[in-house]
């Protein structure tokens, strides 16, 4: 397969989910709802802008929505929708590597 093939689907799975953190916000969406806030200080490290950045994409690709909720203050709340939750097998594979990476020694950062 040409690396270049604009129809591979690996391709465009890495365009949806190859951002820095796309795939931490999933997993961590995979729990359930989650508030902005809630999102940003369950994922040590990134930024609010960086966050709204993912969120926004992970939303135009339809693997999240966003819900406004019309309370005084207004919330915003996220949740995967069900495109999203197909991924919950992925990421369950990618934890269980990154564990076997760790106990090899490999990848240590």
């Amino acid at each position: 397969m040409p690396v270049a093939d604009v129809d591979c689907p690996v391709r465009r799975a890495v365009g949806v989910l190859g951002s820095k953190w796309a795939l931490l916000v999933v997993r961590d969406l995979l729990d359930g709802p989650r508030r902005f806030s809630e999102l940003q200080s369950s994922i040590e490290g990134i930024s609010a802008k960086v966050l709204a950045d993912r969120v926004r994409e992970l939303e135009a690709a339809g693997v999240l929505r966003r819900t406004v909720i019309a309370d005084m203050p207004v919330r915003v709340e996220y949740e995967l929708t069900d495109l999203g939750h197909e991924l919950e097998p992925v990421v369950a594979a990618l934890g269980a590597w990154g564990r076997q990476l760790a106990a090899s020694g490999a990848g240590a950062r």
